[in-house]
């Protein structure tokens, strides 16, 4: 039975509308704004809608998830030389659907309940040109993801010097639905060369857009008392390079694996 609508825009209240029609002038174009690398939006989507995504996630993807785990390797402490020396890699623990496959579960799940389609729908693109200020590409990569009690992603830049296509940055967004039982769970970014932001991201229905790369880490998700089993956090997001300069045609890029959370 589909929830999600074949259109993001479907989902959107009329301030998200006007955000996806360039009508917005605090919000369009955020993150050319210099030193702008993150915005948070709230009051986007419809809340009574927001509630039957998550709730349709619930129920058609969490027996579909795989586990994606890479804890601090004990060669960070002991295999050091010299003091204070250390470099800690990226760790991660998080559970993920793999949508990047037709033959896998979780896009079975997914394509029933019309997620596939509004995460590939033109709107949905066109909400994250709107707030990046930014041409993308026409096709581009997406990914859900699910924490649960102390899941967290660890510091990070999602940097990818190595790709002539997206070295010099790109744009993520992220849909966020938690479910009542999560307590918090917290971005935290970079400013000035300090981990000295915080956002708050135990939403439903959030938006978040993102021009990466920066350094960020996202906090153990923590549930309330007593509520465990219940506690978790859905991640929809999307991945998109720039739009290629004339002449150059573009690609898709895959998520970063939990690229921000």
């Amino acid at each position: 039975m589909r929830t999600f609508p074949t259109e993001f825009a479907d989902l959107l209240t009329p301030r998200g509308r006007r955000i996806l029609e360039g009508k917005d002038q605090d919000t369009c174009g955020a993150l050319l704004r210099p030193g702008r690398r993150f915005v948070a939006l709230s009051g986007v989507v419809d809340a009574r809608k927001a509630v039957a995504c998550r709730d349709a996630l619930e129920k058609a993807l969490r027996d579909t998830l795989t586990s994606m785990e890479d804890p601090i390797p004990p060669e960070s402490i002991w295999g050091m030389t010299e003091n204070y020396a250390e470099q800690l890699p990226k760790t991660v623990r998080v559970r993920t659907a793999l949508l990047e496959s037709r033959r896998s579960r979780s896009w079975k799940a997914a394509e029933e309940v019309g997620l596939v389609e509004m995460l590939h729908s033109e709107s949905f693109a066109a909400f994250a040109a709107a707030v990046s200020g930014r041409a993308l590409r026409r096709k581009w990569g997406i990914q859900a993801l699910c924490y649960g009690p102390g899941d967290y992603t660890g510091p990070h830049n999602d940097h990818h010097p190595e790709d002539p296509e997206a070295f010099d940055g790109y744009v993520d967004m992220h849909l966020t639905f938690a479910t009542p039982a999560v307590a918090h769970q917290w971005l935290v970014y970079s400013k000035g060369g300090h981990f000295s932001e915080m956002q708050n991201v135990t939403t439903v229905g959030g938006i978040t857009v993102y021009r990466l790369p920066f350094w960020h880490y996202t906090t153990p998700l923590m549930a309330k008392p007593g509520a465990e089993a219940d506690a978790r956090r859905w991640v929809l997001l999307g991945t998109f390079l720039d739009a290629p300069k004339e002449g150059r045609r573009g690609r898709v890029i895959e998520p970063p694996r939990a690229s921000l959370g």
